[in-house]
């Protein structure tokens, strides 16, 4: 652990050994002589701004002394702060632990002859970041084209840019003993449920964990409690900053997380993912009805096949006027089978495509299904049929923007259909039940909130909000893209 004293040169072999810098090629020392003084910088190659550390370095050879021999310890170093360090973000410190940490996470760390056990810290960092484009995975018709990166502090610009309210707050705080990563809880003052705040400030601080070493979902598995047999997702992220700033004006709480272009959105309920930007760029009319058709189709990628699959099972119950979807022909294989096969290739497909280069991945996952398909059908291992339902809930399957909720989803489908297999209509019953016993008794982050809410506990206005896009009205309170009312 790293301890300084009042001797410098003991203080810059300490720091020497903490830093390890003889075995790291990127982490630079600089020792400065200013008159008879000496001055010793640090800092992480690649983590600051060249340029204006060029300029201060400049500046300070032109300085006579660090302190003009009037002060020593934490006075100098603050003489020095105030009248010589040209940086807005800059501070006096004698914390060793904040020390490291803030070199190792980018900023300068300025250790003088006068200033005893005492370092300055300045931020001149700048992080290697792409551009703020939009997210691939989150496109919309109309609206800002911007999204959020890979840095946390461009990501809260994002947000403030939107909401310009000195309610607005930023908690900032570390997780993880070796990663040290970056976090931040941003949240409405007043419009956020102070107690959800404070108790979820609690839990990330109380987060025992080396690294979160896959960002965001390793931060979400020690948030939650996961229960292995309930597939459905507990959180929603966004990359895109109007749905985060509305989600703000809203009342939710957000966590902003260096390394990770999405940011979390809490508390998050099933119907929370049916909710999508594009709704809000269109008048309210046509939001009602891209909202209809979204809850009409993703819902089918549920229950279509299954029920077809129990349809062909039972064709004495199927009604004269459906008769005509029951196939002529069942194939080499049991449909069964068929079904389970053709869920496998789609994800193969889907696999594959993602580990194609770009511009042969889209034609490869369309021809190369094409291409299975046709041969499949043609030598009787599966029938059209299967694969007509099965494309329609493929393509379907995008219809709402979460990947988690897609597999969860794909694996109550799946259940549904070994249910039917083995048990007939009995099993589709019991398949539903079951279904909608996970989504019931699901938690959300907090453990307050239903995860069918607004339909557990009814909230007649806003599950009306959920499927009619209704006019926002002049109350700041109101704006958002996931409910028009704030939970009573």
């Amino acid at each position: 652990m790293l301890e300084l004293c009042e001797d410098y040169r003991e203080n810059v072999r300490r720091v020497d050994a903490a830093l390890r810098v003889d075995q790291n090629y990127d982490l630079i020392k600089k020792v400065i002589y200013l008159g008879k003084d000496e001055l010793t910088l640090y800092y992480i190659d690649g983590f600051v701004d060249g340029g204006a550390m060029n300029k201060m370095l400049i500046y300070f050879l032109s300085l006579k002394g660090l302190s003009e021999g009037k002060e020593h310890g934490e006075e100098a170093a603050r003489w020095f702060l105030e009248h010589h360090v040209p940086y807005v973000e800059a501070e006096v410190t004698a914390d060793p632990a904040q020390m490291m940490q803030m070199v190792l996470s980018g900023t300068s760390l300025l250790l003088g002859e006068t200033f005893g056990s005492y370092a300055i810290v300045v931020d001149s960092r700048t992080y290697p970041t792409r551009s703020v484009g939009e997210p691939e995975n989150d496109r919309v018709m109309l609206g800002s084209r911007d999204g959020f990166v890979e840095t946390m502090v461009f990501n809260t610009a994002l947000i403030r840019r939107r909401v310009r309210d000195p309610r607005l707050t930023m908690k900032y705080m570390t997780v993880g003993k070796r990663s040290k990563t970056d976090i931040v809880l941003c949240y409405l003052e007043g419009q956020a449920d102070p107690q959800y705040v404070q108790s979820l400030q609690k839990k990330l601080q109380s987060i025992d964990t080396g690294a979160l070493t896959m960002g965001h979902e390793s931060l979400a598995e020690l948030l939650v409690k996961d229960r292995w047999y309930n597939p459905f997702p507990k959180i929603r992220y966004t990359e895109r900053p109007d749905a985060a700033a509305a989600q703000v004006l809203e009342g939710s709480v957000l966590i902003v997380m260096d390394n990770s272009p999405e940011v979390m959105v809490l508390p998050s309920t099933v119907f929370d993912f049916m909710q999508e930007t594009n709704d809000y760029y269109f008048p309210p009319l046509t939001g009602t009805y891209i909202r209809f058709v979204r809850h009409v189709v993703f819902w089918a990628t549920l229950f279509l096949v299954p029920i077809w699959f129990l349809l062909t099972k039972h064709p004495e119950i199927t009604p004269g006027w459906l008769t005509f979807i029951l196939p002529e022909n069942t194939g080499k294989i049991p449909i069964f089978l068929q079904l389970i096969l053709v869920e496998f290739m789609i994800d193969g497909l889907r696999m594959a495509s993602m580990n194609t280069p770009d511009m042969l991945s889209n034609s490869l996952s369309v021809v190369g299904g094409l291409i299975l398909g046709d041969f499949a059908v043609d030598i009787g291992w599966l029938i059209p049929e299967v694969i007509l339902y099965m494309a329609f809930v493929s393509i379907a399957n995008f219809s709402q923007r979460s990947y988690q909720l897609g597999y969860a989803f794909k694996l109550m489908r799946i259940g549904l259909i070994v249910l039917i297999e083995l048990l007939g209509w009995i099993g589709f019953a019991a398949g539903v039940v079951l279904i909608l016993v996970l989504l019931a008794t699901n938690k959300t982050v907090n453990g307050k909130r239903s995860y069918l809410y607004p339909l557990i506990p009814f909230n007649g206005k806003a599950l009306l909000s959920l499927f009619v896009r209704l006019r926002k009205d002049s109350n700041p309170d109101s704006i958002g893209i996931r409910r028009e009312t704030k939970e009573e």
